[in-house]
């Protein structure tokens, strides 16, 4: 797959491309918009609206990507840079992408694909898989949702234009969630300064869908805690972004017996905080952790940021 907005040249019998059409030549049910999002309570990741028909006289699948709304934010400034990865299932090989919409969580792209000389007997059996990603320069790509619905779903011959709620994707499905954070060491101020930047497909502990999460961090020597700090808490969000640094005091003759234990929690008014998961950075932990560990002593007094899974406790 190249990168996304390349349009694809398909490939004997089946032929996807980005549709180049004039506008008179669109099929009218891709002419339609919807000019509001309806209200969902269930839209936690967001929505996404598109237009699908079928062509029996052509043997053509015309998709159109119009928009989508209310996507969280997955960068540093409290944004994303989406995209619209376009797959009919089974054929994962063929890919199509719009283009990215920078810094926009309520991105319109009105970009029109088109599947040429695809039986309908053939469409039927397939699944359309449209999954909204975060543009990422310098690491994959962050998946935002996902929407799955089999093709025998849809109203393929009068067409239509649908809102659907995007869902979490498969790859963070049963998942305690992931952590991006980065680490820095100043030898000359004996500190180790940690950079809670976001936590990613946190999972769920309120009843409401939603977590509270804020991060908190154990300084340990020796097996032992020491000192503890924390984040502030981010309400109602499975997909915070903290952008917090926390200094510890460490001393170049205990950094051998140093670690750092990383925890997410789940604030709570009520009750117990409940912990999300967590991670051990130090130099007798996962090869993950390890591996950020000793990069942060090489790179002395540059952050080094590096994204991690976390933990049952």
């Amino acid at each position: 797959m190249g990168p996304p907005g390349q349009q694809f040249q398909g490939q004997q019998q089946f032929q996807g491309q980005q549709y180049q059409a004039m506008p008179g030549d669109v099929p009218q049910v891709l002419k339609q918009f919807v000019t509001d999002d309806p209200e969902d309570e269930n839209s936690k990741l967001g929505r996404i609206q598109f237009s699908i028909v079928y062509d029996f006289q052509q043997k053509t699948l015309t998709l159109k990507i119009i928009r989508a709304t209310r996507l969280v934010a997955k960068d540093f400034g409290g944004t994303s840079d989406p995209y619209v990865k376009v797959v009919l299932l089974p054929d994962k090989n063929t890919k199509l992408t719009t283009k990215i919409r920078k810094k926009n969580l309520n991105p319109r792209w009105n970009e029109v694909f088109a599947f040429e000389d695809y039986p309908f007997e053939k469409i039927i059996a397939n699944t359309l898989f449209l999954q909204v990603l975060d543009y990422d320069r310098f690491s994959k790509d962050d998946p935002i949702g996902e929407v799955c619905i089999p093709m025998s779903d849809f109203d393929l011959t009068n067409g239509q234009t649908l809102w659907k709620n995007l869902q979490p994707s498969e790859e963070a499905k049963g998942k305690l969630g992931d952590l991006f954070l980065s680490l820095c060491y100043d030898s000359a101020n004996s500190t180790i300064r940690v950079t809670i930047v976001k936590a990613a497909h946190l999972k769920a502990k309120d009843i409401n869908g939603y977590s509270d999460p804020y991060v908190k961090i154990w300084l340990m020597q020796d097996g032992k805690r020491v000192e503890k700090k924390r984040t502030s808490i981010k309400e109602k969000t499975l997909n915070p972004i903290f952008n917090e640094t926390l200094v510890f005091q460490v001393s170049l003759d205990r950094i051998r017996s140093t670690s750092l234990l990383v925890a997410v929690m789940d604030f709570d008014r009520c009750g117990r905080n409940e912990a999300i998961g967590q991670l051990l950075l130090g130099s007798k932990s996962a090869p993950n952790e390890v591996k950020h560990w000793n990069e942060m002593f090489s790179k002395a007094r540059q952050d080094v940021s590096q994204w991690h899974v976390l933990r049952d406790f």
